[in-house]
């Protein structure tokens, strides 16, 4: 493995679905309080250096109207309507006014957002993601991002999954062909130098 070496100005970390209806869900293998205490260490230290700190959550009408609805072997569909902050960030992430805000209707930031354009607009050549769910979230950020021709890093121990294997798959297999994984202290010093 190569050092790790980031160019803060040209760099986003984008944290994805840091939200309250999201953390109550169970992760693995990295407990969600872990996994949000990285994302905010990496936030703090991207604001630090002069990178882009990104916010992505998911959200939709109360009624489920923009929700995606295709036949499938196991739909992820919520027993019961999401409450009114559900899609409201954690405060451990400290929101601030030069934060980047994406909302999004399904697993990956970028389509149907202005992730692209923001990124692009401020010259952001390069993304660190972390967050929840890894399989989902995190995964189809990145395949989206590799197809875009961004750099990624992604911060191992910054994100979870809903299960140790699948997790672990997007972790060793998925996301070493499209970027490189590294562990939140790695990162940080890179930002740092």
């Amino acid at each position: 493995m190569n050092e790790l070496m980031l160019e803060p100005r040209h760099t986003a970390v984008v944290v994805i679905d840091l939200q309250k209806g999201i953390v109550m869900m169970p992760g693995t293998p990295h407990p969600t309080p872990t996994v949000v205490a990285n994302c905010a260490r990496l936030l703090a230290a991207a604001r630090r250096a002069g990178a882009q700190p990104v916010l992505v959550h998911v959200g939709g009408a109360p009624d489920g109207a923009d929700r995606l609805r295709q036949t499938a072997d196991q739909p992820m569909r919520a027993a019961t309507a999401p409450s009114p902050d559900w899609s409201d960030f954690l405060p451990e992430l400290d929101r601030q006014p030069g934060d980047i805000v994406i909302f999004k209707r399904q697993w990956g930031a970028f389509y149907g957002t202005d992730l692209d354009l923001q990124l692009r607009r401020r010259g952001l050549a390069t993304i660190v993601l972390c967050g929840i769910a890894t399989e989902f979230g995190v995964e189809s950020t990145a395949r989206d991002a590799y197809e875009r021709g961004y750099e990624q890093v992604f911060a191992g121990d910054a994100m979870t999954g809903r299960s140790a294997e699948s997790h672990a798959n997007a972790v060793e297999r998925i996301f070493p062909r499209m970027g490189r994984v590294r562990r939140t202290e790695e990162i940080i010093a890179a930002l740092q130098r």
